[in-house]
């Protein structure tokens, strides 16, 4: 069924609002939000943010400090939220940097609708270098991203 035009307006209004609501965003700070062609894209185009989630799961660790053991998840949205009861309970604040890193790349992919199936793997590892390179431990998360259940 097509929608018709004064619905869509609609729809995007309602975004707008909702949006704002949760920002807490002034009318003034939403004209200045606003007036970045990439960000209303961002808010108005992209339903894949609130449709996914952006996980890092640890494929392999050795000496980790924090205890991360391969299959642990940091599940955060895709707008970079930790979503977490389903993250572990002592979380690492060294992996979740390294993690950051890759979230402009995600975000990129999810604007331009450049990896529609989610196929595309970021890995990163923790910033220490393992007791053979001097440091405690080290692991390895691959990065992805998935629909939300």
């Amino acid at each position: 069924m097509l929608r018709s035009y004064k619905e869509e307006i609609m729809d995007v209004e309602e975004i707008w609002l909702r949006f704002q609501a949760h920002m807490e965003y002034t009318d003034e700070e939403m004209q200045v939000f606003k007036s970045d062609p990439l960000k209303v894209k961002m808010v108005t185009q992209t339903p894949d943010f609130v449709k996914c989630r952006v996980v890092a799961e640890v494929v392999e660790s050795h000496g980790c400090h924090a205890k991360h053991q391969v299959g642990d998840r940091f599940v955060m949205t895709a707008g970079g939220q930790l979503i977490e009861e389903e993250c572990p309970r002592n979380m690492c604040i060294s992996a979740l940097s390294e993690i950051s890193k890759v979230m402009p790349a995600i975000f990129e992919r999810l604007i331009n609708k450049s990896d529609p199936n989610f196929e595309r793997i970021d890995v990163v590892q923790c910033p220490d270098v393992g007791l053979d390179k001097g440091g405690w431990g080290k692991i390895l998360m691959k990065v992805y991203v998935e629909k939300n259940k």
